[in-house]
């Protein structure tokens, strides 16, 4: 059985045509990704901006070492995950993109939906996931450590959003 977790990144003092101009723009992600090598190897693959909207895939890189023993089991080399993001058109009222995280040969899934949309004080991004582990009695656990630390990496990502927002939108 699947696991889902929801999480909102906010952003007030940015609106969501500033968000989604970040999320076009190459120099973000490459910023993002400066930023995430504090906590593992991550790179960006491809990014496309085209008429139907927004194309991502990176690479995060997790030294085997640095798993949890659980994960170790599991895993006999780093674990290398690429990650895909789209997102469709700008529009004022709400953008729609998904993600998905795979690693080759995984035993499971990871992904989901990410909802943009404005807020009385800024904008909001609503990212709903789903983790799915294909192995018995372990599939679970790792199921919700997967989403925890999930967690973790969309909240440092968006203090990262955030700092890149500010240096290009100065609110103060």
């Amino acid at each position: 059985m699947a696991r889902r977790l929801d999480y909102s990144a906010r952003y007030p003092l940015h609106n969501t045509k500033e968000l989604y101009a970040a999320l076009s723009n190459r120099d973000y992600w490459e910023a993002r990704v400066t930023e995430m090598r504090k906590y593992s190897d991550n790179e960006v693959i491809s990014h496309e901006v085209s008429d139907s909207g927004i194309e991502l895939v990176m690479h995060h890189i997790l030294p085997r070492e640095m798993l949890p023993e659980i994960a170790q089991a599991v895993m006999r080399k780093d674990m290398v995950i690429t990650r895909k993001e789209s997102y469709g058109l700008f529009n004022e009222d709400e953008v729609i993109g998904k993600y998905s995280a795979s690693i080759p040969a995984g035993p499971g899934s990871l992904g989901g939906t990410v909802r943009l949309f404005p807020t009385d004080t800024g904008a909001t991004m609503r990212f709903s996931s789903e983790a799915k582990v294909f192995i018995p009695m372990v599939g679970p656990r790792l199921e919700q450590l997967m989403l925890v630390n999930l967690v973790d990496l969309f909240r440092a990502e968006a203090e990262e959003t955030v700092r890149w927002l500010e240096e290009q939108n100065p609110t103060h």
